[in-house]
């Protein structure tokens, strides 16, 4: 009875197994002349800023006119790719082929998955405005984010920016006292950083920033004990320039 039972149970996975197989053959067969009718943009979850969707689909179809009448599998996925990545605020595009049943049968899909680039930066010059991400990446500004970012104007260029401003603001993001005191940066003409302060309202000179992380530790100190009575409007100008001295200017 047990050996007849397991050739039962042998012969039901079997007939399974088969079931499959052919259904995978099945579907493979009509599956394989499917058209492309639909574009899908997709969106990294954590993404706090994000290019227009329409923007993205005009795009695939500058890498392939015909994409929406194409067969999946003649479609140039990576060809899409590399053209959405043109766009200077994606970081990287990911291009998927779906086949999707309805009522009416199978319907090709083609799925644009972005991680748009966030930015570290707002940087305004006397011709521009521009966001700068982490990895020193340049990319229009936009009105629709409302994160609170680092704001930096005066004699900015690009260079500057990558390789000097944005050592200096990840660190700032990274302690919570000066990320929430310093409200903005300017840069002079010369390449010295001034400051303005939320708390107080102080300008701080910065002078360079080659050994940033000395100067706001002595500026620190400085908060610590000659402002611990609250009296943060007691001085107008603090300057941190200078080899380990603080120079400050009342009011």
């Amino acid at each position: 009875m047990k050996t007849f039972r397991k050739i039962l149970k042998l012969t039901g996975v079997l007939g399974l197994i088969v079931f499959i197989i052919g259904t995978l053959a099945f579907t493979s067969i009509e599956t394989r002349n499917v058209q492309c009718s639909d574009i899908e943009v997709v969106f990294d979850k954590s993404d706090l800023i994000s290019v227009d969707k329409d923007k993205l689909v005009r795009m695939a179809k500058t890498a392939d006119s015909k994409l929406l009448s194409r067969k999946l599998d003649d479609i140039n996925g990576e060809k899409i790719e590399a053209e959405i990545e043109k766009h200077p605020a994606i970081k990287r595009a990911d291009v998927y082929k779906l086949v999707v049943k309805d009522d009416k049968g199978y319907k090709g899909v083609l799925v644009i998955k972005v991680k748009n680039r966030q930015p570290v930066l707002r940087i305004f010059t006397p011709d521009n405005s521009y966001f700068m991400d982490s990895e020193g990446k340049r990319f229009p500004a936009s009105g629709a984010y409302s994160k609170r970012i680092m704001v930096t104007t005066g004699a900015v260029s690009e260079k500057f920016a990558a390789e000097k401003l944005l050592p200096f603001v990840e660190y700032i993001e990274e302690n919570d006292f000066w990320k929430a005191q310093i409200e903005q940066i300017h840069v002079e003409g010369d390449g010295d950083v001034i400051m303005s302060m939320l708390v107080g309202g102080q300008v701080v000179e910065m002078g360079d920033l080659d050994n940033y992380e000395t100067k706001l530790r002595n500026l620190k100190a400085f908060y610590k004990q000659v402002l611990a009575d609250d009296k943060w409007d007691r001085y107008s100008k603090i300057s941190v320039k200078y080899n380990n001295q603080v120079v400050a200017k009342r009011k």
